[in-house]
Protein backbone atom coordinates (compact mmCIF):
# COMPACT_ATOMS: atom_id res chain seq x y z
CA UNK A 1 0.00 0.00 0.00
CA UNK A 2 3.03 2.29 1.04
CA UNK A 3 4.74 0.95 -2.10
CA UNK A 4 1.86 2.37 -4.39
CA UNK A 5 1.73 5.19 -2.50
CA UNK A 6 5.32 6.13 -2.71
CA UNK A 7 5.48 5.48 -6.76
CA UNK A 8 3.80 8.85 -7.14
CA UNK A 9 5.66 10.97 -5.21
CA UNK A 10 9.14 9.17 -6.31
CA UNK A 11 7.92 10.11 -9.62
CA UNK A 12 6.55 13.97 -8.86
CA UNK A 13 10.30 14.07 -7.13
CA UNK A 14 11.79 13.56 -10.42
CA UNK A 15 9.75 15.45 -12.23
CA UNK A 16 10.08 18.32 -9.97
CA UNK A 17 14.33 17.75 -10.20
CA UNK A 18 14.38 17.28 -13.77
CA UNK A 19 12.23 20.57 -14.22
CA UNK A 20 14.75 22.47 -11.75
CA UNK A 21 17.67 21.43 -13.61
CA UNK A 22 15.79 22.38 -17.64
CA UNK A 23 14.66 25.72 -15.62
CA UNK A 24 18.52 26.28 -14.45
CA UNK A 25 19.98 25.42 -17.68
CA UNK A 26 17.86 27.81 -19.21
CA UNK A 27 18.10 30.28 -16.95
CA UNK A 28 22.17 29.59 -16.95
CA UNK A 29 22.09 29.88 -20.65
CA UNK A 30 20.17 33.42 -21.10
CA UNK A 31 22.42 34.68 -18.53
CA UNK A 32 25.46 33.16 -20.54
CA UNK A 33 23.76 34.21 -24.09
CA UNK A 34 23.74 38.22 -22.20
CA UNK A 35 26.90 37.97 -20.79
CA UNK A 36 28.20 36.76 -24.29
CA UNK A 37 25.98 39.30 -26.39
CA UNK A 38 27.25 42.30 -24.10
CA UNK A 39 31.19 40.83 -24.26
CA UNK A 40 30.56 40.56 -28.38
CA UNK A 41 28.69 44.16 -28.35
CA UNK A 42 32.16 45.98 -26.15
CA UNK A 43 34.46 44.22 -28.84
CA UNK A 44 32.51 45.61 -31.66
CA UNK A 45 32.27 48.95 -30.13
CA UNK A 46 36.04 48.89 -29.63
CA UNK A 47 36.88 47.53 -32.96
CA UNK A 48 37.19 50.14 -35.69
CA UNK A 49 35.62 49.42 -39.13
CA UNK A 50 37.97 47.73 -41.93
CA UNK A 51 38.71 48.63 -45.33
CA UNK A 52 38.92 46.20 -48.60
CA UNK A 53 42.32 46.37 -48.05
CA UNK A 54 42.16 45.46 -44.38
CA UNK A 55 43.14 49.01 -42.80
CA UNK A 56 41.53 50.45 -40.44
CA UNK A 57 38.97 53.29 -41.65
CA UNK A 58 38.98 56.50 -40.03
CA UNK A 59 36.78 57.36 -36.75
CA UNK A 60 36.80 60.80 -37.32
CA UNK A 61 36.15 63.76 -39.65
CA UNK A 62 38.92 65.22 -41.41
CA UNK A 63 40.31 68.29 -39.58
CA UNK A 64 39.79 70.68 -42.27
CA UNK A 65 40.13 74.25 -40.13
CA UNK A 66 43.60 73.10 -39.57
CA UNK A 67 44.71 72.53 -43.44
CA UNK A 68 42.90 75.49 -44.33
CA UNK A 69 45.14 77.70 -41.26
CA UNK A 70 48.36 75.59 -43.02
CA UNK A 71 47.66 77.01 -46.01
CA UNK A 72 45.53 80.00 -46.56
CA UNK A 73 48.29 82.39 -45.75
CA UNK A 74 50.73 80.98 -48.90
CA UNK A 75 47.66 81.41 -51.38
CA UNK A 76 47.31 84.51 -52.91
CA UNK A 77 45.21 86.64 -55.36
CA UNK A 78 46.50 87.34 -58.87
CA UNK A 79 45.14 90.42 -60.70
CA UNK A 80 45.59 90.72 -64.30
CA UNK A 81 45.62 94.74 -65.19
CA UNK A 82 45.21 96.19 -68.19
CA UNK A 83 45.38 99.80 -68.51
CA UNK A 84 41.52 101.22 -68.96
CA UNK A 85 39.49 103.10 -67.02
CA UNK A 86 37.61 101.74 -64.25
CA UNK A 87 33.61 101.35 -64.92
CA UNK A 88 32.33 100.46 -61.92
CA UNK A 89 32.95 97.90 -58.71
CA UNK A 90 33.81 94.47 -58.49
CA UNK A 91 36.67 93.68 -61.11
CA UNK A 92 36.94 96.99 -62.75
CA UNK A 93 37.82 98.37 -59.57
CA UNK A 94 41.09 100.25 -60.45
CA UNK A 95 44.80 99.53 -58.51
CA UNK A 96 46.28 102.96 -57.79
CA UNK A 97 49.97 101.31 -57.40
CA UNK A 98 50.14 100.15 -60.99
CA UNK A 99 47.54 101.95 -62.63
CA UNK A 100 45.77 99.55 -64.39
CA UNK A 101 42.40 97.90 -64.26
CA UNK A 102 41.57 94.36 -63.65
CA UNK A 103 40.30 92.40 -66.57
CA UNK A 104 40.15 88.82 -64.22
CA UNK A 105 41.38 87.51 -60.79
CA UNK A 106 42.57 84.63 -59.77
CA UNK A 107 44.68 82.47 -57.92
CA UNK A 108 48.57 81.52 -57.26
CA UNK A 109 50.10 79.69 -54.47
CA UNK A 110 53.57 80.49 -52.92
CA UNK A 111 56.34 77.87 -53.49
CA UNK A 112 59.84 79.69 -52.39
CA UNK A 113 59.96 82.22 -49.61
CA UNK A 114 61.96 84.91 -52.07
CA UNK A 115 58.25 85.13 -53.88
CA UNK A 116 58.12 82.48 -56.68
CA UNK A 117 54.43 82.07 -57.19
CA UNK A 118 52.60 79.13 -59.23
CA UNK A 119 49.41 80.08 -60.74
CA UNK A 120 47.46 79.14 -64.47
CA UNK A 121 48.26 80.47 -67.77
CA UNK A 122 45.08 81.48 -68.04
CA UNK A 123 45.06 83.28 -65.03
CA UNK A 124 48.05 85.83 -66.64
CA UNK A 125 47.41 85.41 -70.10
CA UNK A 126 47.04 88.55 -72.13
CA UNK A 127 47.72 90.66 -68.79
CA UNK A 128 49.51 94.17 -69.36
CA UNK A 129 50.63 93.74 -65.70
CA UNK A 130 50.35 91.57 -62.79
CA UNK A 131 49.71 92.72 -59.21
CA UNK A 132 49.58 89.99 -56.02
CA UNK A 133 47.80 90.58 -52.86
CA UNK A 134 48.62 88.35 -50.02
CA UNK A 135 45.87 86.93 -47.65
CA UNK A 136 44.41 88.98 -44.34
CA UNK A 137 46.15 89.65 -42.11
CA UNK A 138 48.72 90.79 -44.13
CA UNK A 139 47.37 92.04 -46.95
CA UNK A 140 50.51 93.52 -49.04
CA UNK A 141 50.03 93.95 -52.78
CA UNK A 142 52.69 93.93 -54.97
CA UNK A 143 53.48 94.47 -58.80
CA UNK A 144 54.26 90.66 -60.12
CA UNK A 145 56.94 90.08 -62.82
CA UNK A 146 55.82 87.37 -65.28
CA UNK A 147 59.02 84.04 -64.97
CA UNK A 148 57.19 81.99 -67.47
CA UNK A 149 54.09 80.33 -68.61
CA UNK A 150 53.06 77.07 -70.91
CA UNK A 151 49.87 77.26 -72.87
CA UNK A 152 49.78 73.57 -73.40
CA UNK A 153 49.64 72.28 -69.94
CA UNK A 154 47.94 76.07 -68.52
CA UNK A 155 50.77 76.24 -65.78
CA UNK A 156 52.61 79.82 -65.42
CA UNK A 157 54.99 81.21 -62.71
CA UNK A 158 55.13 84.77 -61.72
CA UNK A 159 57.45 86.52 -58.87
CA UNK A 160 56.90 88.79 -56.57
CA UNK A 161 59.93 91.67 -54.66
CA UNK A 162 59.35 90.10 -50.89
CA UNK A 163 60.90 87.83 -48.71
CA UNK A 164 60.49 85.11 -45.48
CA UNK A 165 56.96 84.49 -47.23
CA UNK A 166 54.90 81.44 -45.91
CA UNK A 167 54.95 78.59 -48.49
CA UNK A 168 52.76 75.27 -49.29
CA UNK A 169 54.97 72.13 -49.88
CA UNK A 170 54.54 70.30 -53.17
CA UNK A 171 52.93 66.61 -52.57
CA UNK A 172 52.90 63.14 -54.65
CA UNK A 173 49.55 63.18 -56.62
CA UNK A 174 50.34 59.38 -57.71
CA UNK A 175 49.43 58.20 -54.47
CA UNK A 176 45.75 59.86 -54.81
CA UNK A 177 43.24 56.93 -54.51
CA UNK A 178 39.32 58.27 -55.39
CA UNK A 179 37.90 58.16 -51.78
CA UNK A 180 41.11 60.54 -50.51
CA UNK A 181 39.87 63.49 -48.64
CA UNK A 182 41.32 66.93 -50.35
CA UNK A 183 40.70 70.75 -49.80
CA UNK A 184 40.66 73.67 -52.07
CA UNK A 185 41.66 76.72 -51.60
CA UNK A 186 40.92 79.87 -53.59
CA UNK A 187 39.32 83.79 -54.75
CA UNK A 188 36.29 82.69 -55.07
CA UNK A 189 34.63 85.36 -57.08
CA UNK A 190 37.30 87.42 -55.93
CA UNK A 191 35.32 87.94 -52.77
CA UNK A 192 36.45 90.23 -49.83
CA UNK A 193 38.16 88.46 -46.95
CA UNK A 194 40.82 86.08 -48.49
CA UNK A 195 40.67 82.69 -49.66
CA UNK A 196 37.94 80.57 -49.49
CA UNK A 197 38.08 77.46 -48.67
CA UNK A 198 36.01 73.82 -49.76
CA UNK A 199 36.46 70.70 -48.94
CA UNK A 200 35.50 66.90 -50.34
CA UNK A 201 37.22 63.99 -51.94
CA UNK A 202 39.18 62.72 -55.01
CA UNK A 203 36.19 61.20 -57.29
CA UNK A 204 39.14 60.20 -59.99
CA UNK A 205 42.20 60.50 -61.50
CA UNK A 206 43.84 60.32 -64.75
CA UNK A 207 40.86 62.17 -66.41
CA UNK A 208 41.59 64.29 -69.90
CA UNK A 209 39.76 67.79 -70.15
CA UNK A 210 39.62 69.85 -73.11
CA UNK A 211 40.05 73.89 -71.90
CA UNK A 212 36.99 76.24 -73.16
CA UNK A 213 37.41 78.71 -75.45
CA UNK A 214 39.13 81.83 -74.49
CA UNK A 215 37.92 85.58 -75.07
CA UNK A 216 40.79 86.15 -77.00
CA UNK A 217 40.04 83.21 -79.39
CA UNK A 218 36.50 82.42 -78.56
CA UNK A 219 36.00 80.29 -82.03
CA UNK A 220 38.94 77.93 -80.99
CA UNK A 221 38.66 75.83 -78.15
CA UNK A 222 42.08 75.06 -75.80
CA UNK A 223 44.26 72.80 -75.09
CA UNK A 224 43.83 69.05 -74.13
CA UNK A 225 44.69 68.88 -70.53
CA UNK A 226 45.87 65.23 -69.98
CA UNK A 227 45.96 63.26 -66.24
CA UNK A 228 43.80 65.47 -64.21
CA UNK A 229 42.46 64.76 -60.65
CA UNK A 230 38.57 65.23 -60.52
CA UNK A 231 37.07 66.18 -57.44
CA UNK A 232 33.77 67.25 -56.07
CA UNK A 233 35.23 70.04 -53.90
CA UNK A 234 33.74 72.78 -55.14
CA UNK A 235 36.29 74.68 -57.71
CA UNK A 236 34.53 78.31 -58.58
CA UNK A 237 35.81 81.33 -60.76
CA UNK A 238 38.46 83.16 -58.96
CA UNK A 239 39.64 79.60 -57.88
CA UNK A 240 41.89 79.37 -61.12
CA UNK A 241 45.68 78.80 -60.22
CA UNK A 242 44.68 78.25 -56.28
CA UNK A 243 46.16 74.78 -54.49
CA UNK A 244 44.65 70.99 -54.38
CA UNK A 245 45.63 69.82 -50.87
CA UNK A 246 46.04 66.88 -49.04
CA UNK A 247 45.15 66.47 -45.00
CA UNK A 248 48.82 66.95 -44.64
CA UNK A 249 48.57 70.63 -46.29
CA UNK A 250 50.78 69.40 -49.19
CA UNK A 251 49.67 70.49 -52.99
CA UNK A 252 48.94 67.38 -55.19
CA UNK A 253 46.59 69.04 -57.57
CA UNK A 254 46.18 73.01 -59.04
CA UNK A 255 42.94 73.99 -59.43
CA UNK A 256 41.79 74.43 -63.08
CA UNK A 257 38.35 74.14 -64.17
CA UNK A 258 34.77 74.10 -62.87
CA UNK A 259 31.99 72.09 -64.70
CA UNK A 260 29.37 74.07 -65.76
CA UNK A 261 27.23 71.45 -67.12
CA UNK A 262 27.14 69.26 -63.77
CA UNK A 263 27.21 69.63 -60.06
CA UNK A 264 30.08 68.62 -58.10
CA UNK A 265 32.76 68.26 -61.01
CA UNK A 266 36.38 70.01 -60.78
CA UNK A 267 39.33 69.57 -62.20
CA UNK A 268 42.98 70.12 -61.03
CA UNK A 269 46.38 69.51 -62.93
CA UNK A 270 48.13 66.70 -60.93
CA UNK A 271 51.14 68.25 -58.85
CA UNK A 272 53.45 65.38 -60.11
CA UNK A 273 52.99 66.25 -63.95
CA UNK A 274 53.48 69.90 -63.15
CA UNK A 275 56.64 69.72 -61.25
CA UNK A 276 58.42 69.15 -64.10
CA UNK A 277 56.76 72.04 -66.15
CA UNK A 278 56.97 74.64 -62.96
CA UNK A 279 60.98 73.87 -63.01
CA UNK A 280 61.68 74.42 -66.68
CA UNK A 281 59.56 77.76 -66.12
CA UNK A 282 61.73 79.06 -63.57
CA UNK A 283 64.80 78.32 -65.03
CA UNK A 284 64.18 79.66 -68.96
CA UNK A 285 60.94 80.74 -68.70
CA UNK A 286 59.76 78.68 -71.32
CA UNK A 287 59.16 74.64 -71.43
CA UNK A 288 61.29 72.40 -73.89
CA UNK A 289 59.29 69.58 -75.64
CA UNK A 290 60.69 67.02 -77.61
CA UNK A 291 59.25 66.53 -81.08
CA UNK A 292 58.05 63.42 -83.31
CA UNK A 293 56.61 65.58 -86.23
CA UNK A 294 52.78 63.64 -86.61
CA UNK A 295 49.51 64.60 -86.25
CA UNK A 296 48.10 61.95 -84.00
CA UNK A 297 44.44 60.44 -83.83
CA UNK A 298 43.09 58.28 -80.85
CA UNK A 299 42.79 54.50 -81.73
CA UNK A 300 39.18 53.76 -81.52
CA UNK A 301 36.40 50.80 -82.92
CA UNK A 302 35.83 52.69 -86.01
CA UNK A 303 39.95 53.80 -86.38
CA UNK A 304 40.57 49.94 -86.36
CA UNK A 305 37.79 49.07 -88.61
CA UNK A 306 39.08 51.35 -91.65
CA UNK A 307 42.84 50.45 -91.21
CA UNK A 308 42.04 46.61 -90.60
CA UNK A 309 43.53 46.18 -87.28
CA UNK A 310 42.26 44.12 -84.70
CA UNK A 311 43.25 46.29 -81.78
CA UNK A 312 42.22 49.15 -79.80
CA UNK A 313 45.04 51.01 -78.06
CA UNK A 314 47.95 53.22 -79.57
CA UNK A 315 47.65 56.30 -81.48
CA UNK A 316 47.16 56.74 -85.34
CA UNK A 317 49.59 58.60 -87.38
CA UNK A 318 46.92 60.68 -88.99
CA UNK A 319 49.60 63.29 -90.79
CA UNK A 320 53.31 63.29 -91.06
CA UNK A 321 55.39 66.88 -90.89
CA UNK A 322 57.44 66.72 -93.73
CA UNK A 323 60.84 67.81 -92.62
CA UNK A 324 60.04 66.54 -89.28
CA UNK A 325 61.78 63.79 -87.30
CA UNK A 326 59.57 61.02 -87.82
CA UNK A 327 59.00 61.44 -91.84
CA UNK A 328 62.66 61.85 -92.00
CA UNK A 329 63.11 58.23 -89.61
CA UNK A 330 60.56 56.60 -92.25
CA UNK A 331 57.36 56.37 -89.91
CA UNK A 332 54.19 56.12 -92.41
CA UNK A 333 50.56 57.53 -92.45
CA UNK A 334 48.64 54.70 -90.94
CA UNK A 335 50.82 53.58 -88.40
CA UNK A 336 49.88 53.00 -84.94
CA UNK A 337 52.53 54.18 -82.13
CA UNK A 338 51.82 51.37 -79.32
CA UNK A 339 55.27 52.92 -78.03
CA UNK A 340 57.86 55.30 -77.66
CA UNK A 341 61.09 54.88 -75.75
CA UNK A 342 59.81 51.79 -73.90
CA UNK A 343 56.92 53.37 -72.79
CA UNK A 344 53.51 52.12 -73.58
CA UNK A 345 51.08 54.53 -75.59
CA UNK A 346 47.79 53.13 -75.45
CA UNK A 347 46.04 56.21 -75.74
CA UNK A 348 47.31 59.88 -76.86
CA UNK A 349 47.81 61.52 -73.76
CA UNK A 350 50.47 58.57 -73.26
CA UNK A 351 52.54 59.91 -75.88
CA UNK A 352 51.97 63.98 -74.68
CA UNK A 353 53.02 63.77 -71.24
CA UNK A 354 56.01 61.12 -72.57
CA UNK A 355 57.46 64.01 -75.09
CA UNK A 356 56.94 66.50 -72.60
CA UNK A 357 58.37 64.67 -69.33
CA UNK A 358 60.60 62.08 -69.72
CA UNK A 359 62.48 62.57 -73.30
CA UNK A 360 64.55 65.71 -75.03
CA UNK A 361 64.81 67.37 -77.98
CA UNK A 362 67.98 65.62 -79.80
CA UNK A 363 67.59 62.23 -77.75
CA UNK A 364 67.70 59.28 -79.85
CA UNK A 365 64.52 56.71 -78.93
CA UNK A 366 62.51 53.48 -80.44
CA UNK A 367 58.99 54.40 -81.64
CA UNK A 368 57.11 50.79 -81.68
CA UNK A 369 54.64 51.13 -84.06
CA UNK A 370 51.95 48.21 -85.71
CA UNK A 371 52.13 48.82 -89.72
CA UNK A 372 49.12 46.66 -91.59
CA UNK A 373 48.69 44.25 -88.53
CA UNK A 374 52.86 43.98 -88.19
CA UNK A 375 55.04 45.17 -85.35
CA UNK A 376 58.19 46.75 -86.29
CA UNK A 377 60.48 49.41 -84.58
CA UNK A 378 62.22 52.52 -85.70
CA UNK A 379 64.91 54.63 -84.36
CA UNK A 380 63.58 58.73 -84.13
CA UNK A 381 66.15 61.41 -82.97
CA UNK A 382 63.31 63.87 -81.70
CA UNK A 383 63.24 67.53 -82.45
CA UNK A 384 62.49 70.40 -80.51
CA UNK A 385 59.02 71.45 -80.76
CA UNK A 386 57.69 75.13 -82.11
CA UNK A 387 56.33 77.59 -80.66
CA UNK A 388 55.56 77.96 -76.78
Amino acid sequence: MNSRRSTPRLVLLALFLALALIGGGVAGGRAATTALAARGAATVAAAPLATATGRAAPTALPDIAGVAAQVRPATVLVLNLVPGQASGGGLASPTPASGGVPQGAGTGFIIDPSGIIVTNNHVVEGAQSLRVVLPPPDNRSFDAQLVGRDPQTDLAVIKIAAANLPTVPLGDSGTLRPGDWVVAVGNALDLSGGPTVTQGVVSATGRDQQEPATADAPNTAGPTLYDLIQTDAAINPGNSGGPLVNLRGQVVGINTLGSSQAQGIGFAISIDGAKPIIDQLRQGGTVTRAYLGIGGLPMTPPVAAQLGLQRADGVVVEQLVSDGPAAAAGLQQGDVITAIGGVPVKEQRDLQLALTNQFKPGQAVDVTLDRGGASRTITVTLGTKPGV
